[in-house]
């Protein structure tokens, strides 16, 4: 190494110091040894693998499971200066993606998707570019036990053993002791590999959960805080419709500087939110999941939940997205009683029922194939393109074991019952933790096995006490409507009149 770490931080990220963790972890990457690595969402997980780019003899390859995510952080090393990186993924043209393989040894960051990786091209390509560092984002999608399982993640250890064996760092914000045991196993981690996990506390975040009676109560209270709090923030919903429906609401109730982001927008309408919101153009996005994850942003001042999503580890991601320059934020849930339906729905959305999985079984059996396009799947047998990975990956895996038509549908059934038994119960644990009337902060930190040390903490949670005067902007209780009660608020938004 010609360099020391301290150059490369000051030279190229233009930094004097590290943050909690990285430090090591770049000591014990750039030792070659296979690391796993938890650090709280927004602790700089990018920078443990990108400065030793500068450092280790081959291009990075970075694996990442959103495409919104890899065209945000190959945007960024590009604002930086640094214009060697390429993303690999299904959007990019053919004759561009031949180029960048054609050259693939010249790059010092290579993102790609983990579908793009499973072309037999693609990794030809790559098994020529002498990979200095495996590294996989969000590695909770790994694991079966994980919250977030991506079925193309799982066969990451073998295409790493394709790759000549490189090390690697897998990296996350949120898995428990299972989970990361399961990463290191699949990912094939040698006997000599290291660990790093890091408090998941965000101290700067005020925890607080809101019950209310009603929709339109709830729709109410969202309007006073997003005109009383300070901004930047977000706002999850449940569903596509809702954030459309929200950010309506909101821009009719003279809200300024309102988007709205979900999955089903083209991709350049995706990228113009993003960058929207990054640079203060928008200071308000109504999101599904799909928004926020790799957002470069220090000064998100709230997140609120219009919908709680149906595990701690994907709640504690998304209320990380706030308070990024360690000033104090807000996490914010709206609670009704309804609510708690809305992700039992989602999570059986998920996977097919046993009728449609039938009906695929016998579909490919009858066609005499292993695998078809999801627009076939989709045509013949009504899947999803979600249910249809699902049920892919494990024909994948049972290929060689040569069954029957009616074994694989056993088999198959088995599996999607165990993934909804493993997901109903952490959304018990979710909704335990929402009902709860103990420390929200102590009882998070317990989940992911972490001893609560009792440090007194100013605006901990609701439970402990919120001075939310903290988090207000200047408005008055008279601009932000404090007068009306919410049922003469809700006609005022729609220019109601009352009876």
């Amino acid at each position: 190494m010609n360099q020391s770490i301290e150059n490369v931080l000051k030279t190229y990220f233009h930094l004097n110091e590290f943050r909690t963790g990285q430090r090591e972890i770049i000591d014990a990457v750039l030792q070659r040894n296979d690391v796993v690595a938890m650090l709280p969402t927004g602790a700089g997980k990018s920078l443990c693998y990108q400065l030793p780019g500068y450092l280790l003899d081959g291009p990075i390859l970075i694996v990442s499971p959103l495409l919104s995510l890899m065209e945000d952080q190959v945007e960024q090393i590009k604002l930086r200066g640094e214009k060697r990186v390429i993303a690999l993924n299904s959007t990019i043209p053919f004759m561009q993606r031949k180029n960048y393989l054609q050259n693939i040894r010249e790059y010092r960051y290579i993102y790609v998707s983990p579908e793009i990786m499973q072309i037999d091209y693609v990794l030809s390509a790559l098994k020529t570019a002498a990979i200095s560092l495996f590294v996989v984002d969000e590695a909770h999608c790994i694991s079966q036990w994980g919250h977030d399982f991506r079925p193309d993640y799982s066969r990451l250890g073998e295409i790493r053993r394709a790759l000549h064996h490189p090390p690697c760092l897998a990296v996350t914000a949120t898995a428990t002791e299972e989970v990361l045991e399961d990463i290191q196993r699949v990912l094939q981690f040698r006997s000599e590999s290291k660990k790093f996990v890091y408090s998941i506390d965000r101290p700067n975040i005020a925890i607080s959960v809101e019950k209310l009676s009603s929709i339109d109560e709830k729709i109410v209270k969202l309007l006073y805080f997003v005109r009383s709090l300070k901004g930047p923030g977000i706002i999850y919903c449940s569903s596509r419709l809702w954030t459309e429906r929200l950010a309506q609401i909101l821009i009719d109730a003279s809200v300024d500087h309102v988007g709205y982001y979900h999955g089903g927008m083209d991709q350049e309408q995706r990228i113009l939110i993003q960058q929207q919101f990054i640079y203060d153009q928008l200071q308000i996005v109504c999101c599904t999941n799909a928004f926020g994850m790799g957002i470069n942003k220090q000064n998100i001042r709230y997140v609120i939940h219009f919908h709680f999503p149906a595990q701690l580890e994907s709640y504690m991601q998304e209320i990380g997205r706030a308070g990024r320059d360690g000033h104090p934020s807000l996490a914010l849930t709206l609670l009704t009683e309804a609510d708690y339906e809305v992700p039992k729905t989602l999570m059986e959305s998920e996977f097919p029922s046993y009728e449609k999985l039938y009906r695929t079984i016998y579909f490919l059996h009858k066609n005499n194939v292993q695998s078809c396009s999801f627009e076939k799947i989709n045509e013949q047998c009504g899947l999803s393109e979600t249910q249809w990975r699902y049920v892919e990956y494990h024909l994948m895996s049972l290929k060689n074991r040569m069954l029957k038509p009616e074994e694989l549908i056993a088999t198959i059934w088995l599996e999607i019952e165990k993934r909804i038994t493993l997901k109903q119960v952490k959304l018990r644990e979710m909704t335990n933790w929402l009902t709860a009337d103990s420390c929200r902060r102590q009882k998070l930190l317990a989940y992911f096995d972490e001893a609560y040390t009792g440090h007194v903490i100013v605006n901990c949670c609701d439970s402990c006490g919120i001075d939310y005067s903290t988090f207000m902007g200047a408005l008055t209780k008279q601009e932000v409507g404090l007068e009306m009660n919410w049922e003469e608020e809700l006609k005022a938004i729609f220019r109601m009149t009352s009876d």
